[in-house]
């Protein structure tokens, strides 16, 4: 009886109780990693933790540079705004894509959408907001840029795993008939 009195022994079962916690902590943390890095479709196999890190690292490697590209290309595109007092406008308008100009990107469970419009068009993005709500896909992050009155916008959302084949197309079929509806009528 005098033992389980004993301090030593009971800050031994604190100290596992706490690395107990801690170890499923981290195995939740990690299994969260794994749900937000888009796997291939040809592998279904469990992988190891350190390879499970390792695709989450290049995923995320994949990532940055995608980011740098499309800052390039923003800033390109700024800069060609910018640059109005050296060409004429007829020439500008040929190498700028008509707007509303719709880019949809699926990738297992994640639906990317980048839309350009007009300042004028800005109820489009509305419209494909209400839309993805209607489809039960999360909205993630949604953002914007104003240039000019040009307006960048950038939709990442997850999709569910019923979300692939027909539904899919049904949904980028619905996205481009939004944004078409909303180019025919600016026109």
């Amino acid at each position: 009886m005098e033992q389980c009195n004993n301090p030593s022994s009971v800050s031994k079962a604190d100290r596992k109780t706490i690395e107990k916690n801690r170890r499923n902590q981290l195995k939740a943390l990690y299994s969260e990693l794994n749900s937000l890095v888009p796997h291939q479709q040809h592998s279904r196999e469990v992988l190891s933790l350190p390879d499970q890190l390792e695709e989450a690292a290049n995923y995320i490697k994949k990532l940055q540079i995608n980011l740098e590209r499309m800052r390039q290309r923003k800033e390109s595109l700024t800069v060609d705004g910018n640059s109005s007092s050296i060409r004429s406008s007829s020439v500008r308008k040929e190498t700028l894509p008509l707007l509303p100009h719709l880019e949809i990107h699926h990738v297992d469970s994640s639906l990317d959408v980048v839309l350009i419009t007009r300042i004028d068009d800005q109820f489009i993005f509305n419209d494909i907001i209400r839309m993805l709500h209607e489809e039960s896909l999360e909205v993630i992050n949604a953002s914007y840029t104003l240039i000019g009155d040009t307006i960048f916008h950038s939709i990442h959302s997850k999709v569910g795993e019923c979300a692939k084949g027909y539904r899919a197309t049904r949904i980028s079929d619905r996205l481009k008939k939004i944004v078409g509806s909303g180019h025919s009528g600016a026109s």
